[in-house]
């Protein structure tokens, strides 16, 4: 298995696992206090799910070359 290979799979399982920190943030009661007041998730909770997507992309990528 190439090292390209390797590297894709880690950020994709680094990708799911800031997906997943990121759901468990936006249900925390001071998240949904502050969806409630603002209308919208806090910067931590937006900028933890479009690392984790972005990661999911660019190792799915790096695996499929």
């Amino acid at each position: 298995m190439s090292q390209k290979k390797i590297i894709g799979i880690a950020l994709v399982i680094i990708g799911i696992v800031l997906l997943f920190w990121g759901y468990q943030m936006s249900e925390s009661l001071g998240s949904q206090l502050s969806k409630t007041l603002t209308g919208s998730f806090s910067d931590k909770v937006m900028w933890t799910a479009i690392g984790g997507i972005a990661s999911v992309i660019v190792g799915t990528l790096m695996i499929k070359k």
